[in-house]
């Protein structure tokens, strides 16, 4: 134990956050393909795609909502449109607002698009108008009236030379606008719903046309008619053209008809074949076990230099899919709701698997914050385990089942291999065995634990789901279970309840004498919380359990005994996770208010609070080498820390080394009498007392007056603000004014005023000067007086002598 003390950890440091960035509304994708354009809010939110990372965030100094916002084709100028009626552009890499007006609609903007050349800027309003706006030359060049409610969508010709933009309203035509006259040309009618989006052929000769009355219409843009009517059967919010130079023949696609891709409320993308109206190709979607509701699409965009496409899902996810194959290449989840639960994943902690406030749980890629999300629960997810091989791991829902999923070592893909439901109500805590995949606990709002036995094969099984069924079940407590833990060696199982208990039991081991049937025994009771007990856990190296409590502390129970060894008290609300760090010697804690604590065991100490999140801390894990640890918070973040400790003390002892060189190096200048070397070293170190060491030095020389000033005239002004500084505490020391003085009158001879005054602090210093200066005048004057009374009595005292004799 003594060894582990070198290994105390001092602090954590925030290395990676995975936090909400889009929260439904408009999504764009720049023209180079690197960076994703989201609204959240008041703010635009730039992720870029190689990463996962917000890169940029553009936010309304109004803290207005952005109703909707464009990015030009060259990617160079981006326009936000808020509810304040503003339009704001800026330079979205340096996050500036370059210039803002006054949008002349009379209620928000609604919709947005540049023209090809990054010159025209449309805005549709909610009051049935569209304005053109000359970005180059500042001012409005049209005012298009005629559509009937809110423009929803406009877009421009992609060849810039008929000067012709389409747009939509609420009467569900397309009208075509011809910018020269201003005039609108012609309604095209097919739909009978709202249009939701348009595509265009690469020849500009041909359109799709998409809309929520599931049809798509196939347009001729020369004659301005129809051509075919696609029926696909669900209410279409994207379409996007498939290329017709590329071998697609993995998605259907066999000639090189006209055919594109629809994404809607079916939560898949299909491929249509235009010249038959048929869907040649339909996405498959992870297997759900219990026919999830469909997940619906929101919006399509096509990434033609890459080959690839982006859909949007009503559950804030962005998808990125690569042709030919449809693929999914990355998925990024725009909002998680509140983070319920959080546990490291993978071989070397390469992953997290995230339970959020819904029936999905998130596994992300810690590397590139690319997502996969798992289907399977039919209600909440409340609580994750991992298997210490970080390969397996168990879930727990509201929907009163247990799950097992394994994580394949090499592509990373997830999958659920067992499933059980007997519990009559949540389950809201589960673990596992910790030295082999031997069986799993669940504690539930019945009040009950189970323990469920895992198959031999859980680690290799393919194929169907494994049946799961309870070895025992137990009425453990009064109240609903909210944390249930195993020890080390899988004899000893851990519950703590809302009743404020935490118990102790014995585990018999699968097919021991007396086993089947009889359950855990009760070994003990912890009593001491005031209130619900939130979590236990056993220490990895000693015989001590550690409880946290909604009375606001962390207990440590001895299990011999079942006393109340340690209370660690510091949050001010209910403390939710507690976890062993440091080979059992120091805990990590997390808390309602917000907070995740540090304890070093030994000394009851609370060594570090770390301040990262908004809301409650729910998800707390330690990753298995020791080194980082991962928190979630109702606020919807999740932050990765990193263990700082041996970077900081490095970096502590790196500074007390070069403090020791510098010490040195001063010591010998001064020796060797180079006093303006020595003076500025010493400024360097900000060290006042070592400054005035090499001031008394000089004065003590000869020539001390002339030496002072050459020395003091040739600092850098930065020197000379800090030795003014040092001047003003100086003077208000006795033994030190006469150092402070000298400096001064050299300082106020030879600089003028205006100078000084230019110093950064210097008036309040000056102002700090006078009261002690006119105090050290008051005392050399009183000084003066008494040596001067000396001088008369010994002068007396000669004359009264020599006459005597």
């Amino acid at each position: 134990m003594e060894n582990t003390n070198l290994h105390f950890k001092t602090n954590y440091a925030a290395s990676n956050k995975i936090e909400p960035f889009y929260k439904g509304g408009k999504v764009q994708i720049s023209k180079d393909e690197k960076f994703i354009f989201c609204t959240c809010g008041s703010r635009v939110n730039i992720l870029e795609i190689s990463t996962g990372k917000i890169v940029h965030s553009i936010e309304q100094d109004d803290q207005e909502d952005i109703t909707s916002f464009a990015l030009s084709y060259d990617d160079e100028i981006l326009v936000t449109a808020s509810r304040a009626l503003l339009l704001k552009q800026w330079d979205w890499k340096q996050a500036q607002c370059t210039r803002s007006w006054r949008a002349i609609h009379t209620i928000p903007i609604a919709s947005m698009t540049f023209d090809p050349t990054s010159t025209l800027l449309a805005t549709g309003g909610c009051d049935g108008t569209i304005k053109l706006w000359d970005i180059i030359k500042q001012y409005c060049t049209h005012n298009l009236k005629g559509s009937s409610g809110v423009v929803h969508l406009v877009h421009f010709h992609p060849d810039m030379s008929l000067l012709q933009l389409f747009s939509s309203s609420a009467d569900c035509g397309i009208r075509l606008w011809d910018l020269r006259s201003s005039l609108c040309l012609c309604v095209l009618q097919s739909h009978f719903s709202a249009v939701t989006s348009l595509a265009f052929t690469a020849s500009g000769d041909s359109m799709v046309s998409s809309g929520r009355d599931k049809i798509c219409t196939v347009w001729d843009l020369k004659t301005r008619t129809a051509t075919r009517t696609v029926p696909v059967y669900e209410a279409v919010e994207g379409v996007a053209l498939l290329p017709e130079d590329q071998d697609l023949s993995q998605i259907g696609v066999q000639n090189h008809d006209l055919h594109f891709i629809t994404a809607g409320s079916k939560g898949v993308l299909r491929v249509w074949e235009a010249s038959t109206s048929r869907c040649v190709y339909t996405q498959t979607l992870p297997s759900t076990h219990d026919g999830d509701d469909p997940r619906s699409l929101t919006y399509l965009l096509t990434m033609g230099a890459s080959h690839r496409v982006a859909a949007v899902t009503a559950e804030h996810n962005i998808t990125l899919y690569q042709l030919p194959a449809l693929s999914t290449q990355q998925q990024f989840v725009g909002y998680n709701d509140e983070i319920l639960d959080v546990k490291f994943l993978g071989k070397n902690d390469s992953h997290i698997v995230v339970a959020t406030n819904s029936c999905q749980l998130k596994v992300f890629e810690l590397l590139t914050n690319s997502c996969q999300i798992l289907y399977g629960h039919t209600d909440t997810v409340l609580s994750l385990d991992v298997f210490k091989k970080g390969l397996l791991f168990a879930s727990c829902a509201k929907d009163k089942s247990v799950r097992v999923w394994r994580m394949d070592e090499d592509s990373g893909q997830v999958v659920c291999v067992a499933q059980g439901s007997s519990h009559a109500n949540s389950v809201g805590c589960i673990t596992f065995s910790r030295m082999k995949e031997s069986f799993l606990v669940s504690g539930s709002q019945d009040c009950t634990v189970k323990v469920w036995d895992l198959p031999d094969n859980i680690t290799t099984t393919t194929g169907d789901l494994v049946g799961l069924s309870a070895r025992v079940t137990e009425k453990a407590h009064d109240k609903d279970i909210n944390s249930v833990a195993v020890s080390p060696n899988d004899k000893l199982l851990a519950s703590g309840s809302q009743d404020r208990m935490a118990k102790l039991w014995s585990l018999g081991a699968p097919g021991a004498p007396g086993a089947p049937g009889a359950g855990p025994a009760l070994l003990g009771v912890f009593r001491g919380h005031k209130r619900g007990v939130w979590a236990v856990c056993f220490s990895p190296v000693d015989q001590v359990l550690a409880s946290s409590s909604a009375d606001g502390t962390a207990k440590l129970w001895s299990l011999q005994d079942y006393s109340c060894l340690k209370t660690f008290e510091g949050h001010d609300a209910s403390v939710l996770k507690i976890v062993f760090v440091s080979r059992g010697t120091q805990l990590l804690t997390s808390g309602s208010d917000g907070l995740v604590k540090l304890w070093t065991i030994k000394t009851n100490e609370c060594v570090k609070t770390l301040d990262a999140h908004q809301d409650k801390v729910w998800g707390l894990h330690a990753s298995r080498q020791d080194h980082k640890m991962v928190t979630g918070s109702a606020d919807s973040t999740i932050t990765i820390w990193d263990d700082v400790t041996e970077v900081e003390q490095a970096e502590e002892q790196a500074k007390q080394e070069d403090q020791i060189l510098k010490q040195q190096e001063l010591s010998n200048l001064l020796h060797e009498k180079k006093y303006l070397k020595a003076l500025g070293l010493a400024i360097s170190l900000d060290q006042p007392h070592t400054v005035l060491t090499v001031i008394r030095a000089i004065r003590q020389s000869e020539d001390s007056r002339d030496l002072l000033e050459r020395t003091l005239l040739k600092l850098r002004l930065d020197q000379k603000e800090s030795l003014l500084r040092y001047c003003a505490v100086w003077n208000t020391n006795a033994r030190s004014c006469l150092d402070a003085q000298a400096v001064l009158q050299v300082l106020l001879t030879h600089l003028a005023p205006e100078e000084l005054l230019q110093y950064q602090g210097a008036r309040g210093h000056l102002e700090g000067l006078i009261p002690y200066t006119e105090r050290h005048m008051q005392r050399i004057g009183r000084l003066l007086q008494s040596s001067m009374f000396i001088d008369y009595m010994w002068q007396k005292m000669r004359v009264t002598g020599s006459s005597s004799m």
